[in-house]
Formats: C-alpha cells, structure tokens, sequence
C-alpha cells in the first residue's frame, strides 16, 4: 500500500506494508485522513508517538469503508463507512482502526469532512465537557478559535447553550468564525469580554496570564495547545483569588478505555447535532494524498480556518 511516510523532516507518498488487523480492529480503505498539530511536531521529530506505532507514519484519523473485521468485532460490517481515532499511521491507503474508536459517518457527510471530524471534536468535546465542565449558561472564552479544534469547541460551546467568546489573530478570519455564534475579537480585546467561567486555551504563550486574569470566580482553565510557547509565568494568587481549576489535556497518549470513553461520548452527544447541521465540519482545504508535503506546508504556514485534510479525491472531496 501507499502511506504518508516522515523522512528527514519531510513527508512523502511511499510504499509501506499493509497494516495487519487485530480481533478487535476494522480494515479501513482511506478515503480521507486530517492533518493535525502533533503530525507537525511528530515530523520535526518533536511528538513521538505511543510505543507500537511506527515513528515514521504520522496521521490521528481518518475515514474511509470498511474491508475486513476481525473476529472479536461486533456492530460493524463490511461496506460501511467508518470514521475514527488513531495513535498513528492513519495518512495511509489502508489502516487498522479499533472498533472502539470507531464512528459511523453520518448521511451527507464528504469524505473529507468526515475524515477531518474525529481529532477536533473528541478533543473539543473532552477539554469542554468532560475536563472544563463546561454548562448551559456559562460563558466560554476559546483562543486560537479559527483552528480545526477551534471551530469545533465554538459550535459545541453555543449548541450546549453556553456563551462563546473567540480571540481570533487574522481579522479576515473573524467574520466566519462569528458565523459559527460566537462574538469574535482579536485576543487583547477578547479577554476584556469576560468574566469566562471556561477559557480553552489552544495556544499558550503571552497571552495565558492576561487570560487566566479573566476568570471568573470557580473558573476552570483547560490547555490543550501551546504552539506560541508551552513556558508562561502564572500569578498563583490569581488562581487562588478565583478558586479557579487550571488542567492540561491531550489525547493521543491515554489508554484505549479512555479513548473509547471520549468517542462514545461524542457518537451519542455530537454526531446528532451533525445529522442535524447544528454542528458542521469546516474543511480549509483539501489536497490529494500524493501532495502530502504541500498539505504540511499549508498547515503550518498558519492562518487557515478549518481543518486540512488529506483524501484519494483531491480538491472538494
């Protein structure tokens, strides 16, 4: 088969083996893989993945139909369309997806908005829900909210009733993020909007302290990214004056029963408001497989709304 293969910082589209599939696993045929922040760092060589993943093939989801099953797999046949998690090797031809991590794709879902769905909102979901507690009422600040998560937790945040506030940097990004109901600013302006009893922080650096400072009081800080500096200078009496909960988060690395957790959690919660158009799957851009390396240029050049993806289809897939 043909796989997204990492070599010397680069990516390529290259022969592997093809993935040999457990008694719990689905065989996927890909149709659509996303690109995602930790494939950037586990190309730089800087976000290694689980032991048992190849080092070399990066990608956390994908969607495509199923092949094959293995013996132990219940609930699912072959035919179907399946999106889902992965550790690694998901930007591939083929790929081995645990049927606990598995989601049927919705009618009227593309290729490539189904295979750029499962990242952002199991990880939005998780640091909304499940770590920030987040509740109807609540007023929900989301930085860096032009991104895949963040167009994500935006529309999670107002479905569940919450107030949402989105500090967006690229003010030609503003109005669509807006779009999704939020009241968009640039983030010094932002954080004056608050108090926020949840502030999802998706990129670190200066600007967590004057956020932090936006608390209300019982507010609860959850960071999940940190791609503008992961070394900040807290003011703890801040966080003792809010008696305010400060959590950090990621996914890839827990086990696979909390994995499984987070993706029901979202099978039951969020893919009725996807059914629905509630919730959409904002897609940047869409490139074929074979263009991996401009899809990874795209992606960290910045400046994108929505998720970059990967598909057999190209362009509009």
């Amino acid at each position: 088969m043909k796989a997204v293969v990492i070599r010397d910082g680069a990516v390529s589209w290259d022969d592997k083996t093809s993935p040999t599939i457990g008694e719990d696993e689905l065989l996927v045929r890909v149709e659509a893989a996303g690109i995602n922040g930790a494939d950037i760092l586990q190309r730089a060589g800087r976000y290694p993945p689980p032991p048992g993943i190849p080092a070399d093939m990066p990608g956390l989801e994908c969607a495509g139909t199923i092949e094959a099953i293995g013996e132990r797999v219940s609930g699912f046949r072959t035919g179907e369309r399946v999106m889902g998690l992965m550790a690694g090797a998901a930007q591939a031809e083929l790929a081995a997806l645990h049927q606990r991590l598995a989601l049927r794709v919705p009618a009227g879902l593309s290729p490539a908005e189904a295979g750029g769905f499962p990242e952002v909102f199991c990880t939005a979901h998780d640091a909304l829900f499940s770590q920030g507690s987040l509740g109807i009422g609540d007023k929900l600040l989301v930085t860096g909210a032009a991104g895949g998560v963040g167009m994500a937790a935006v529309q999670l945040g107002r479905a569940a009733g919450a107030d949402v506030v989105a500090s967006v940097r690229n003010p030609e990004l503003r109005g669509r993020v807006e779009a999704l109901g939020a009241v968009c600013a640039e983030p010094a302006k932002a954080v004056g909007l608050g108090p926020f009893d949840v502030v999802l922080e998706l990129v670190g650096g200066p600007g967590v302290a004057q956020a932090l400072a936006t608390l209300a009081p019982w507010g609860r800080y959850v960071v999940i990214g940190t791609g503008a500096g992961s070394r900040v200078e807290v003011d703890l009496g801040v966080v003792m004056a809010r008696r305010a909960t400060l959590r950090g988060s990621t996914l890839r690395n827990r086990s696979l029963e909390e994995k499984a957790t987070v993706v029901r959690r979202v099978e039951h919660h969020v893919l009725p408001l996807v059914a629905s158009g509630k919730v959409r799957v904002v897609v940047n851009e869409a490139f074929p497989f074979a263009r991996a390396q401009d899809a990874y240029e795209h992606f960290a050049a910045g400046g994108k709304f929505g998720k970059v993806v990967l598909t057999t289809g190209g362009p509009r897939a």
